[in-house]
This record gives structure tokens, C-alpha cells and sequence, in this order.
């Protein structure tokens, strides 16, 4: 037999977790009658939600011995999620898709037959429009797999998905890199492996709403590039490099029109913009300096990557001793 870890990360999710139960035990139950050596756990990771989660989940935990469920002690983000999902599946292969079915379960069947005969290490879904996405939100996200990708030797497909169906080598090689600042996209990508990319139009939520937010987005995207490039540092010495040739040419055309032509020089406008030019460039520079070394001052601390609160296997001692 082969087990399946299928690790779930929930945020608020109490209105489309009953939705993705029912969904994926449909899709569980059949794979496993097509595939006798196949058996499923299902480990949902809480994190941090402030509805009816977690009381869902000891509910499935109560109906289903299948059921698993961490629950932080409070919201740690996604990226904890997925990390203590992996390092907690007990499965040969594990699954990891989100609650809110944007990751259909009917492509388990189609994922598995590509990574059970070894040819591939990992199956993953690859977007190949952004359905229901405004157009800005889409044309931002484009541009940062284009400078992600151009900046970056880790090299980060348009469109992958964090739906992924993986072998327990694979998942091993992703919990070595056990950093602090975690960007879950890049990760995959730098572990290598063999990848097959299955195309999907892009799903909506049936309900319940998205706790990604533009801002939230666009800082993500800053972890992304903040962990797999350093050209941001060499953009800050660029910068500083050319402000300095600017200045040294301006110096030079000032001293020659005021020598050779007998021309004055306009002090106070040059002085104010040269002023405002190059502390706008130093605070520019200072500012990337300053998030890489915020990066490695928390990498420095050693703090965990999640706390948990709750477990399923806690919730059941509870009861069996109250009753």
C-alpha cells in the first residue's frame, strides 16, 4: 500500500470547507477503487483562522479517521501552512492544494498516473489565463514572473500553481531548505527535479473570499525576489555608480562654462535638485540594503516557523479523557 498525504492550508475557510470535503472524498474514494494500493490522509492545516474553522475540522476529525488537522496559535501565512503540511504528511506522495477548490481535485487522477511510474517526481497545474482576475492585478502578475525570471537563475513558470502532486523525495529535498523567509514557488523550482505542467483555465472561489489582497500580493512578490536574486543589490550599486559619473561630468561642464565662457552658475536650483537627486538615491539603495539585512537578522534568530496550538491527535486524548 501507498499512502497520499493530501495537505490542505485553511484561513478562514469555514464556508468552502465542507464543499472541498465532500469534492475530494469523491475523488479519493474513486481513486482508491481504480488504484487498490492506494490509501489517502487528509492533514488541514489551521492557520490562525478566526471563524468556524477549526470547529469544522474536529467535526471531519470526529467523521473521518482519515482526517488530520494542525492548528497554529495564530496566523503564521500561507508559506508556514504548506511547510508544516509537508513536514507533518506521513504519505509516499503528497498533495498539496488549497481549501477554496481554485485547485480542482478531479486532476489527482491525471497527476498520479504521470508520477507513479517514476518518470516524473512531481505534477503540478499551470494557469493558462487568469479568469476573474482584474486586469491590473493579471498585467502585475505577468510582469513579475518577467523580472522574476530575467533577475533570477531559478527559473519560475507563468502561471504554476502551488496544486502539487509530489513524491516523498521530492518533499524531503523541499523540507532541507528549511529557511525562515520562505517563498514556496521559488522552492519548487530550485529543488529541480522532474516536473510535468498540466495546462487549466483558471477556477473561481464557489464561496467565501480571498484573504489575498493586492498589497498582500505585491509583497509576496518582494519575498520572492528578495530570496532567489540579489540584483536588487547591484541595481543599488548601479545606481550609485552612475550618480557619481553624472555628478563628476556635471562638475566638469560647470567648471569649463564658468572658466572658458565667463558664464555664473544658478547656485541654489542646481544645489536643491542635486540634494533631492542623490538622497533619493541613497535612500533608495539604503532601502534594499536595509530589507535583505532584515531577511538575515530574522534567519539569524532562529525562530520556528510555526506554533502549534491544536492537533487532531490532541483533540481526541481530550475527549477520551472527559469521557
Amino acid at each position: 500500500m501507498k499512502l497520499v498525504s493530501v495537505v490542505v492550508p485553511c484561513y478562514n475557510e469555514q464556508e468552502v470547507l465542507p464543499m472541498f470535503y465532500d469534492e475530494i472524498t469523491k475523488v479519493t474514494d474513486k481513486m482508491s477503487a481504480d488504484y487498490p494500493e492506494l490509501e489517502f490522509e487528509f492533514l488541514f492545516i489551521n492557520d490562525g483562522s478566526k471563524d468556524r474553522t477549526l470547529q469544522l475540522l474536529r467535526e471531519l476529525a470526529d467523521r473521518d479517521k482519515r482526517v488530520r488537522y494542525i492548528s497554529f496559535s495564530r496566523n503564521f501565512g500561507k508559506e508556514s501552512g504548506m511547510y508544516a503540511g509537508l513536514k507533518n504528511a506521513k504519505g509516499d506522495y503528497v498533495v498539496v492544494m488549497d481549501a477554496d477548490l481554485q485547485h480542482p481535485p478531479s486532476f489527482l487522477p491525471e497527476m498520479y498516473s504521470y508520477v507513479k511510474d517514476g518518470e516524473y517526481d512531481c505534477a503540478t497545474t499551470r494557469r493558462v489565463n487568469r479568469k476573474g482576475e482584474s486586469k491590473v492585478r493579471s498585467w502585475f502578475a505577468m510582469q513579475f514572473y518577467k523580472i522574476m525570471n530575467k533577475i533570477s537563475q531559478t527559473e519560475i513558470v507563468d502561471g504554476a500553481q502551488d496544486f502539487r502532486f509530489m513524491t516523498r523525495q521530492m518533499v524531503d529535498a523541499i523540507l532541507d531548505m528549511s529557511e525562515y523567509n520562505r517563498f514556496s514557488k521559488g522552492i519548487f523550482s530550485w529543488v529541480g527535479f522532474n516536473v510535468r505542467y498540466i495546462p487549466y483555465e483558471n477556477v473561481e472561489r464557489p464561496a467565501g473570499t480571498t484573504s489575498w489582497s493586492f498589497w498582500g500580493l505585491f509583497k509576496y512578490s518582494l519575498e520572492g525576489i528578495m530570496a532567489f536574486s540579489t540584483a536588487p543589490l547591484a541595481v543599488s550599486s548601479f545606481l550609485g555608480i552612475l550618480s557619481c559619473i553624472i555628478s563628476f561630468i556635471l562638475i566638469i561642464i560647470t567648471v569649463i562654462k564658468t572658466l572658458a565662457f565667463g558664464e555664473s552658475v544658478d547656485g541654489y536650483p542646481t544645489t536643491i535638485c542635486v540634494i533631492f537627486m542623490l538622497s533619493g538615491l541613497q535612500l533608495f539603495c539604503t532601502g534594499i540594503l536595509g530589507q535583505y539585512l532584515s531577511k538575515t537578522y530574522l534567519e539569524t534568530k532562529k525562530r520556528p516557523i510555526y506554533i502549534a496550538k491544536e492537533t487532531d491527535e490532541l483533540y481526541r486524548n481530550r475527549k477520551k479523557e472527559k469521557s
